[in-house]
């Protein structure tokens, strides 16, 4: 990825539909329509809709012109479109990325709890996944969630993977924390 101009701005695009391919392919264009470059996105499928998250580049009148043209897109293609003007994302040197990954029985709670643990310890969260399914012997409902986090400068690593660890045992969760690395195609 290039690095950003002055002059270049951001946009975040929130959109929800029932044809995935429809959703992505009419946005993608209308950004290189625009002149706009699509810098992130995220598509997953939720029940019979998709959600896409779209993070556009651009000068403030193609991004401008972009954002004209979306309510019209939205109507047109039966979208829920939001947007919002941003900001780059800072940058923090010092932060370091890692890596919980939880498994265990499916409980409502789950997620906030384990929010709620990287909140109190001062964890940034970068991405979350989680999905549900059926245990093939029990029938029960289970929940695997991949929480990528950074660190802030000055953790001490050691300390804060065994914090998680004895978290994790008191909810009776399957857990591990470690670093991110790369994935290689």
């Amino acid at each position: 990825m290039s690095t950003p101009t002055v002059r270049e701005q951001f946009l975040v695009i929130s959109a929800l539909g029932a044809n995935s391919m429809e959703l992505t392919n009419v946005l993608c264009r209308a950004s290189h329509e625009n002149r706009c470059s699509v810098i992130s996105t995220r598509l997953s499928r939720h029940g019979e809709y998709s959600a896409l998250v779209l993070q556009i580049s651009g000068s403030w009148d193609a991004l401008a012109r972009l954002e004209g043209t979306l309510p019209g897109l939205a109507k047109k293609h039966d979208f829920i479109i939001t947007q919002t003007r941003s900001a780059a994302q800072e940058i923090r040197p010092q932060a370091l990325p890692y890596v919980a990954y939880v498994s265990s029985v499916y409980r409502p709670d789950i997620l906030n709890e384990l929010c709620q643990f990287f909140s109190d310890h001062k964890v940034e969260l970068e991405n979350l996944t989680c999905d549900t399914y059926l245990a093939p012997q029990t029938g029960g409902t289970m929940l695997n969630a991949t929480l990528t986090v950074t660190l802030p400068a000055g953790t001490q690593i050691s300390w804060l993977r065994d914090q998680f660890l004895d978290f994790a045992d008191a909810l009776n969760l399957d857990a591990l924390i470690e670093p991110w690395r790369p994935q290689n195609p």
